[in-house]
């Protein structure tokens, strides 16, 4: 892997890190020699692992965890984040779920507003709350938003492309808002990314008929996101990228 030296001793706190991308990206940003905070709710012995994974290597590992759907936790969870190190210069905006395939005509005001508080209101919040730490140094945001907010998603998944949309103006948003502090805010959009997501929402066939269509012949794997990510993350990569969306989809959708 790429060592990018501007990233060593940043305090770098990664949402939903306790598997897929996130943890990914944890083991990434650790080996980096990055500050990495793991953060998780449902899963905190994955997430104790990738800690562990990170602190084997040589690198340093906090876990922080709460509910990212609810807006005081996911503010605790920042600032938590920001004392484990005594700085925040990054933040990952990664946590999310599709909670269920439910098609529009069968959709409740509860399903949307649990898909909408977990993935678009979370970022909003994590973001507010972590200006105040980035603004101190200059640093970095970066969002997870999907392919399925450049299409619409597939059957049920409607609600779930709607909120990564959501997450994509909102990374517009930011970035054009945070520019003055020296915070750039980009977003990373992956495709059918072979994770623990995947296994739980994906439809019948779904994997099979993604490497069949795509110009690259196979579904992505976590791994396969995470030089977006960095070269997002690294000043010296992309210090004059923000409010962009880099789509990792091995060419499913080319917008």
């Amino acid at each position: 892997m790429l060592t990018l030296p501007d990233l060593a001793g940043k305090a770098v706190l990664i949402t939903g890190a306790s598997t897929g991308i996130g943890a990914a990206l944890a083991r990434a940003f650790g080996a980096q020699a990055a500050k990495v905070i793991v953060h998780c709710n449902s899963s905190p012995d994955a997430a104790e692992a990738v800690a562990a994974d990170i602190r084997a290597a040589g690198g340093e590992a906090a876990l922080v965890r709460g509910d990212a759907s609810k807006s005081t936790e996911i503010a605790r969870v920042v600032e938590e984040a920001a004392s484990a190190f005594g700085r925040l210069d990054g933040l990952i905006n990664n946590a999310g779920a599709m909670v269920a395939r439910v098609l529009y005509e069968n959709m409740t005001d509860d399903y949307y507003d649990a898909v909408m508080d977990l993935n678009a209101r979370s970022v909003v919040v994590a973001s507010k709350a972590a200006i105040a730490h980035l603004k101190k140094r200059g640093g970095f945001i970066v969002n997870t938003t999907s392919v399925a907010a450049r299409t619409g998603g597939t059957a049920g998944s409607g609600v779930y492309g709607s909120s990564k949309a959501f997450v994509g103006a909102v990374t517009k948003g930011l970035a054009l808002e945070f520019g003055k502090y020296g915070v750039r805010v980009n977003a990373v959009a992956p495709g059918f990314i072979e994770t623990p997501f995947q296994e739980k929402y994906a439809l019948p066939g779904q994997g099979e008929k993604v490497a069949a269509a795509v110009p690259l012949g196979r579904p992505g794997t976590a791994e396969d996101c995470v030089g977006a990510y960095l070269f997002l993350a690294s000043a010296a990569m992309s210090g004059y990228v923000t409010g962009q969306t880099i789509d990792v989809n091995g060419g499913q959708f080319m917008p």
